[in-house]
């Protein structure tokens, strides 16, 4: 009896050796439309995504989801990715921030959510971040968001049209008490009224 020649295993093992020297990927562990690397980075800018990237691996450390549509961060998905370094959200629809969004993000250092349609940020909102970027549509921001933040280094608040009022007044101070150097954001509101205290911005 003849047996019929088995095809050679050859190609696929060296589509499997070129697929992990890239050290790019796409795996039943990596959200649709994202790109995971080796480095635990997974990309997801861009990609015309409306919801939260599902299927995320749970041990990523930075995620960029900058440049889509996205309209909320589910604090439940959010929070089981507890060895989050770095998040991206700029250039989405995030209107709101909840109090649980970062909760058990107790590594996460940067986050970026410039460029949404959020007008103010709740308390106790962040993490122990080093690194806050709301280029925004903010009017206020509580002070007491930034009261817990005591490894903050970095605070990047140009391009929000400011209401120079009464409630940010402490948050003027303490800007200033910080030592923070940061291009300021320019006074929308009152007109002619250009900030509270000059020193701050500078």
């Amino acid at each position: 009896m003849r047996l019929a020649p088995q095809q050679s295993a050859q190609p696929l093992r060296i589509a499997v050796l070129l697929l992990f020297s890239t050290g790019v990927f796409t795996s039943p562990g990596c959200p649709d439309r994202c790109v995971c690397d080796d480095q635990l980075v997974v990309q997801c800018a861009g990609q015309h995504l409306n919801t939260f990237p599902s299927n995320l691996p749970l041990a990523t450390r930075q995620l960029i989801i900058s440049n889509n549509r996205i309209v909320e961060l589910p604090p439940l998905a959010l929070n089981y990715l507890s060895d989050l370094v770095y998040l991206d959200c700029s250039n989405n629809s995030l209107t709101h921030i909840s109090e649980s969004t970062f909760g058990n993000l107790r590594k996460l250092a940067y986050l970026d959510l410039s460029f949404n349609t959020m007008t103010r940020i709740e308390d106790r909102t962040f993490g122990p971040l080093s690194s806050l970027v709301i280029r925004n549509n903010l009017t206020s921001l509580n002070i007491s968001s930034l009261f817990g933040l005591p490894s903050l280094r970095s605070l990047g608040l140009s391009g929000n049209p400011w209401r120079c009022e009464c409630h940010n007044e402490d948050l003027c101070l303490w800007v200033h008490l910080e030592s923070f150097k940061f291009q300021g954001p320019v006074c929308l509101l009152p007109h002619l009224l250009y900030v509270m205290a000059p020193s701050v911005w500078t």
